[in-house]
Parts: structure tokens; sequence; C-alpha cells
């Protein structure tokens, strides 16, 4: 699929967001990441760095090493070279013990969702809460808050089963964001929905993105996805989510490409349409 047809012919680069304008410490901050299993490498000498209020879309094919990336970057697995920092800690060696209260500052959406199949949405959705043993009326509360916030209010007492996919992703999500974390992971959260829902997955990170100025790295291998994600804001007040004016993109999300385990492409969307790479222009066209 192309984009050039799409894309506003009077769009330029998009300028510097003010998060990086001002140079502040990244949120995430990959440097020389190299990880091997038994064969070759996964993931050869990365570096790239997740501002505050930036979204970074990881594009690419399956197989290139975008989900272990995501693994990386929450500590679930550990580089053989190189340093991974989360939240200005050095994390490529830090004891699980340790770990732990970083993650419960992020928000995870695993492929397909991951939802527990014998909980209701109120118990999935306020899963983490219940762990922490948070009152049961708090918990309510908050879980209605953030279903309300992904449109799904009137599944609080529902199972799984009775959901649809789509909504089984809003579910996911809404458990990823109820505690308010400081950087969002997604995990293909598109994957193996049709066009329709898929956009509506898509607005709802939108929304995430510019109501909660929420920091995520999202992976996926569909280029619409990404493309919408650039080109439209939610707004508010309208409570949709809208196409930006002609010719204008967003200015903190950016795309990263994996090419044989190497970051081949890290750049805005005018650069990505543009880029004279050949497995960037493949991807795209």
């Amino acid at each position: 699929m192309s984009l050039d047809s799409n894309l506003p012919q009077n769009a330029s680069p998009a300028p510097l967001g003010p998060a990086a304008a001002h140079h502040v410490s990244p949120v995430v901050a990959f440097k020389y990441v190299t990880l091997a299993f038994d064969g070759p490498p996964v993931l050869k000498n990365i570096s790239f760095s997740v501002a505050p209020g930036e979204t970074r879309v990881l594009l690419g094919p399956a197989g290139v090493g975008k989900s272990v990336l995501l693994k990386l970057a929450n500590g679930l697995l550990r580089p053989d070279k190189g340093s991974i920092q989360l939240f200005g800690e050095e994390i490529s060696n830090m004891p699980e013990e340790q770990l732990f209260p970083l993650r419960t500052r992020i928000g995870m959406v695993f492929q397909e969702g991951a939802l527990f199949d014998s909980l209701t949405v109120r118990d999935n959705v306020g899963y983490q809460l219940i762990q922490e043993k948070v009152p049961d009326d708090e918990i309510d509360a908050r879980v209605r808050q953030i279903l309300s916030f992904v449109g799904l209010e009137r599944t609080f007492a529902f199972y799984p089963s009775s959901l649809s996919g789509g909504m089984k992703r809003r579910v996911a999500i809404a458990r990823a964001a109820i505690r308010q974390p400081e950087l969002m992971l997604y995990d293909s959260p598109t994957g193996g929905l049709d066009p329709v829902t898929s956009t509506t997955i898509i607005e709802l990170i939108v929304k995430e993105r510019d109501v909660h100025k929420t920091p995520a790295l999202l992976v996926t291998h569909r280029l619409q996805d990404a493309f919408t994600m650039c080109t439209h804001y939610y707004d508010q007040e309208k409570a949709a989510m809208l196409p930006l004016p002609e010719g204008q993109t967003n200015p903190n999300t950016t795309f990263l490409m994996l090419d044989e385990g190497r970051l081949i492409f890290d750049g805005t969307i005018h650069d990505l349409v543009h880029s004279k790479d050949p497995f960037v222009r493949e991807f795209i066209e």
C-alpha cells in the first residue's frame, strides 16, 4: 500500500515537539542493544529513544524482532550487549525485584488482548488493583471510569467470551491504562481485526495519546494504522478522531523500522514516504 497518494503533497517534515525541543530525558532509551537467542542476532546494535509525550510506531513485517524489542523495553528480556534505560534507570542487568516497581508504571497491551477468560471485565481491567489490595469500591469506580474512556461502560460484569474481538482489545487497553501509566506499550493492537474495527482501536490509541499525553511504543505491520495515527487527532469536544488540516501531521508521532535485526529507519512520516531505502520502499508501496 502506498502512502504517497494519501499524504498531503505540501506536507513537510514535522517540527520537533516540545519534549524534543527542550532535550528532556527520554522515557525509554536503547543504546547499541544486541540480542541473540541460539542463532544469529535477533536485534543488532539498536539505538533509539522515546521522549515524554512522544509516540514511536515500530513498523515492519513479521519476524523482524518488533515484539522482542517491546519485551526488552519492560525488562522481560535482557540484552546480550548494550544499554536500556527506563525512566532514567539502567535496567539491562537490574534484579527482578527492582524491575517490578518500574513495570507498574507501564501499561502493556499484549497481542490478541490476553484477557483472563475466567474473570469478568471488571476483574480483568482492575486486576493489578486487586493484586495491590485496593478497596473494592475504589476498584469499581476506577474500572467504570476507564471503561467509559474506552466506550465500554455496559460490559462491567461481562465475561470475555461474550465480547467481540474489537471489544476485547478495548478492554485490554483499559486494563493497561487504568493506573495512568507513564508509558504505553502496544504489541500489534489491531492484529487479526477487520479494517473498520482496527480504525476503532487506533482511534482509542490516538485518544490516549492526545488526552493523557502518554508516551508510547507501538508495534504494527499495518501501514494504514500508522498513517492514521500521524494524520489525525482526537477532538475532546466532539468525542471523535478527526483528520488534521491538510498538510499537517502530528509532530510527536514518528516511525522506526527494522530489517534483519537492524534499525534501518528512524524519522517522520514525511521522511518515511520519501525514503530511498529499498526495504522501506517495498514495505510502503
